[in-house]
């Protein structure tokens, strides 16, 4: 259920509708909009007596949520979500890049990917500290030091951190790393995961999973709103289907109805969604044109020599040409890059 408050509503007024839904045993979430704060709730298991908050000074109504994803829906917030950061806003009105090495390789190569991101304004950085792969054998990353290298890539440039949080165990460490916490694919429904995230005061980007619907994408997500923290992105990164022309099918398609039925910010990443560097930015336009927020980029200073993911990499004279195109193409659909 939804509480309205009307515009005038004071935060006494707030505070008592937050009370009487704690009396029922019932998890509030004051949700402050542009023109009135709303409280949802959850934790109910049937339905929730509208009378009890109708009747209540400074309430609007009473709405009944019918989405499973109750946090995540636009019934429950009809604004956008804007997520606000050091280093510039996620939401609406801009079209923000998350770009870099695949894998956090040595203290060089990042710093010299992260002083070339600034240097094209670029505000975020991504790079795995902790990988997840295929194959037991292949580089895993640095760990702890990794972490430490994107702490100093920081600390150096004032880029934004977006690492990617694998297991429970070193949350608290990729919490302190990071502006932006990655749940990967794999994780999509690792669920005790998505709860320790929920806990956390830091962004989210989960990414859907490789066979998930859009109805189980928005659960996922509706696991971290639950615990409290309401600075989600969603990230489209690719399907698996039976196509053999690229390394997943990406589905720029689940862009529109997901924009429709949550109010969380959506990017896409071309780079796992294609598989291969030649794809990239035309999606990545095409990305930008269906109503995407932002991009997450595999950016590496010489990708044939990555450690992991060189194939779908750009390389920085790519990526030049690539944000060129991007801030031609932006105005048309009212976004700036």
């Amino acid at each position: 259920m939804l509480v309205v408050m009307q515009s005038h509503a004071t935060p006494a007024q707030v505070g008592k509708v937050v009370e009487v839904i704690e009396a029922q045993g019932l998890t509030p979430h004051v949700m402050p909009g542009a023109t009135r704060t709303a409280v949802g709730i959850t934790g109910n298991t049937g339905a929730v007596d509208k009378s009890l908050f109708e009747v209540l000074p400074g309430v609007e109504e009473a709405i009944r949520v019918t989405k499973p994803y109750k946090l995540a829906s636009r019934e429950m917030k009809r604004d956008d979500t804007v997520i606000p950061l050091a280093q510039g806003a996620v939401g609406p009105d801009t079209f923000t890049l998350i770009a870099g090495p695949c894998s956090v390789e040595s203290e060089a190569m990042m710093l010299k990917t992260a002083e070339h991101l600034v240097s094209r304004g670029v505000k975020f950085l991504r790079a795995g500290a902790f990988k997840p792969r295929s194959s037991p054998y292949s580089f895993q990353g640095l760990g702890l030091e990794g972490l430490r290298i994107l702490a100093k890539c920081r600390a150096e440039t004032g880029i934004g951190i977006v690492t990617e949080l694998m297991d429970t165990e070193y949350a608290g460490a990729v919490e302190e790393a990071a502006d932006i916490i990655q749940i990967g694919t794999r994780n999509m429904q690792n669920f005790s995961l998505l709860k320790r995230v929920g806990q956390c005061r830091k962004p989210v980007l989960l990414k859907r999973g490789m066979s998930a619907t859009l109805d189980e994408w928005l659960m996922a997500a509706e696991y971290v709103l639950a615990g409290g923290n309401y600075q989600v992105i969603l990230c489209e990164r690719g399907v698996r289907t039976f196509s053999d022309h690229s390394r997943n099918t990406l589905d720029l398609s689940v862009i529109p109805p997901a924009k429709a039925l949550c109010h969380l910010p959506v990017f896409v990443d071309p780079s796992h969604g294609t598989g291969k560097r030649a794809y990239v930015p035309a999606m990545s336009l095409a990305s930008l044109a269906a109503g995407a927020d932002g991009l997450l980029l595999e950016v590496h200073p010489d990708p044939d020599r990555a450690m992991s993911d060189g194939a779908q990499s750009l390389d920085f004279a790519a990526l030049d040409a690539l944000l060129a195109r991007l801030k031609a193409l932006a105005p048309a659909f009212g976004r700036t890059v």
